[in-house]
């Protein structure tokens, strides 16, 4: 199905003319950082999955098992799935759902990741009864009604969007009282020289491998800089409270070098 365009219900609202947002280890104006994001995963989007696989020796897909265990998805479940262009957590939902029913909507911003998602042969082998939307949308103000979700998954994309504060207010609109917000993202090793081998491997060998696999040296660099510049497990905590979530837990994943983050609408 092609991703399809639907009214924007979430809140547009502009930078100011002298707002900043962090590109990396860069300072830009943070109007121009989502075309400057798209940029980068346009770029990647025919390697995303590969490139994933190589950055984390296949670890990224014990990460996503442990965030849809956590999710531990019943029949009939609605997900949005934002910045899920590739469908890596959609799958996983619609595996272990299995023949039961279930739904879940893949918001992406960027159309090459979700063109690369929906020719990818994982959906078109799938049976049973989970549907799929394939929708391109700002994490920012998403095209969703307000209050019809019971999940809102997203995985490594939440560092990337220009107002952190704005995707968790909008996370908290979609979903329904008792609905689930469930976070992957890549966050601080808490692990003595743990530390120091992951600073090593993420702004050396990322790098290079962008370079030798997927052409773009760049982007992997920008990704690198991202992680290390998005805030770490209390503080981000911290916001998806603020944002009017409760129960917020937070599970680190290999030593922080990924966390989960969960919340509640109550």
């Amino acid at each position: 199905m092609a991703a399809a365009a639907r009214p924007r219900y979430g809140p547009a609202r502009m930078s100011a003319p002298d707002e900043t947002a962090s590109f990396g280890f860069q300072d830009i104006p943070a109007a121009e950082k989502a075309a400057r994001v798209k940029g980068v995963f346009d770029s990647v989007a025919s390697k995303y999955d590969l490139m994933n696989d190589l950055m984390s020796a296949g670890v990224h897909r014990l990460w996503k098992d442990a965030m849809v265990d956590w999710l531990d998805p019943a029949p009939g479940l609605k997900v949005l799935d934002v910045g899920g262009g590739t469908g890596d957590i959609a799958l996983r939902i619609a595996r272990r759902l299995k023949d039961r029913p279930g739904h879940v909507t893949i918001c992406d911003i960027n159309h090459e990741m979700l063109k690369a998602g929906r020719q990818r042969a994982d959906f078109k082998a799938l049976a049973g009864g989970v549907g799929f939307d394939w929708v391109c949308g700002d994490a920012e103000a998403l095209p969703v009604p307000s209050r019809t979700m019971d999940a809102y998954t997203i995985a490594f994309c939440i560092r990337n969007v220009t107002h952190i504060d704005r995707a968790l207010a909008e996370a908290r609109r979609v979903l329904k009282p008792g609905g689930r917000f469930l976070c992957l993202e890549f966050s601080r090793v808490d692990v003595p020289v743990l530390d120091s081998l992951y600073d090593l491997w993420s702004f050396n060998a990322l790098p290079e491998i962008g370079a030798r696999v997927a052409g773009d040296r760049d982007s992997y660099r920008y990704l690198a800089e991202s992680i290390r510049r998005f805030p770490p497990q209390k503080d981000f905590a911290a916001m998806i409270e603020q944002a009017g979530f409760a129960q917020v837990k937070v599970r680190n994943l290999s030593g922080g070098i990924a966390a989960l983050h969960s919340g509640w609408v109550i």
